[in-house]
Parts: structure tokens; sequence; C-alpha cells
């Protein structure tokens, strides 16, 4: 008799147990096919990107801007067509796998592939503003070395070059902030340079300019007493 009971207990154990896999498996099926799909539109979708952006060529006008000398030096290929094509199809494979997930009922991979991809955009917006202040970092620099040449005057390469490093300071922190990070640091850093900067200003001109200012304070009174 308690062997019959026993035998009932694990017949039934294993009964529920294929019941709950039946159940469940319609879901992983509807899952797997749902990512299999995903990855077949992403790697289609990324394929696409990537040869418009080569077709543009892209890569060619950030050659003459002279973004490649900077990546070769960080060993890294100029392809922005193969970077905006991962991106796509890496955006779309947490996509789908995020509705397999919800599929399948797995609620937290849900909500931490969500939070990924809300996060995303912001990544691709601190690379983007990176590329710019590079552009705009060395055609300032160029600038800023022929102005200083053309007018004869010395430390052209500094200058040039010390144009540069403040745009590209400015543009590392703009995309920091743009990621979410240390972002109170980086506001307060920013406005102390700017007080800073201010500050300076202000005791330069009145340091400086002060003999030049009461010149100025006294030809305009003379003015008014001629009147």
């Amino acid at each position: 008799m308690l062997i019959q009971n026993w035998t009932d207990v694990l017949v039934g154990s294993l009964q529920n147990l294929w019941f709950q896999v039946a159940s469940w498996l319609p879901s992983l099926i509807g899952a797997l096919l749902v990512f299999i799909i995903g990855l077949i539109v992403a790697a289609g979708l990324g394929s696409l990107i990537e040869r418009v952006v080569s077709a543009l060529k892209v890569d060619a006008l950030l050659r003459k801007m002279g973004v490649e000398e900077y990546t070769r030096r960080a060993n890294v290929e100029l392809s922005s067509g193969h970077f905006l094509g991962q991106i796509v199809y890496w955006f779309m494979v947490l996509a789908f796998l995020l509705a397999a997930s919800d599929i399948l009922g797995f609620y937290a991979l849900s909500s931490f592939l969500s939070s990924v991809l809300m996060y995303l955009p912001n990544l691709v917006i601190a690379v983007l503003i990176m590329l710019a202040a590079l552009v705009i970092a060395n055609l300032v620099m160029h600038l800023v070395r022929a102005s200083v040449m053309g007018a004869r005057l010395h430390a052209a390469k500094f200058l040039g070059s010390a144009s540069w490093w403040v745009i590209m300071i400015f543009g590392g922190l703009a995309a920091l902030v743009q990621l979410g990070i240390a972002v109170s640091i980086i506001n307060t850093l920013i406005t102390g340079f700017i007080a800073m900067l201010a500050l300076a200003g202000g005791l330069a001109f009145g340091l400086g300019g002060k003999d030049y200012a009461a010149h100025l304070l006294q030809k305009l009174q003379n003015e008014l007493e001629g009147q």
C-alpha cells in the first residue's frame, strides 16, 4: 500500500511536470521563431545601412576632414558604414530578443533589455558629438594657425594645438553628459571654468586697461563740459 502511494505521487508529479512543459512549449517555439526572424531582419537591415552609407561616400568626406589620422592612431579602421550597420544590427537583435523574452514571461530580462535599448541612442549621439568635435577642432586648429602665421605672430602651432584641445575637451565633456556619466561634476567643472574665464578677463581689463579707461572717461567728461 505504501509503495502504491509513492508510485501514485511520483506519477502525478511527472504528469504535472509534463503538462507544464507541454503548456510552455508553444511559447518557447514562438519565442525561438521571433528571435530567428529578428536575426534575419537585423542582418538585412545592417547590411542595407552599411551599403547606403558606403554609397554616400561618408568615409571619403571624413578623410578629407582629417578624421582617419586619429582613428589610425587608435588602430581602428575608418568605416562609418560598418559602424552604423552594426549599431542597427544589434539594436534590432536586442529588440527581437526583448519580444521573445516577453513571450516567455522573463520580465526581469525584459526590463534589462528595455534599459539597454533606451541607452543605445545616447551612445550613438555621444559618438556623433565626439566626431563633430573632432572635425570642428581640426578646422579651428588650421584656421588659428593660418591666421596667426598670416599676422606674422609667434606660437602659431601652440595656439592651434591649444584651440584643438579646448574643443576636444568640451566635446568629451558633452559626450559624457549625454551618456549620463558624472553629470553634476561635469556641470560644476564647466560652470567653474566659465567663471574663471570671466574673472580672468575682468581682472585683465581692470588692471591692464585702467589707464585707457580713465582716458576715455576724461575725454567724455571734457566733451560734456565743452557742450
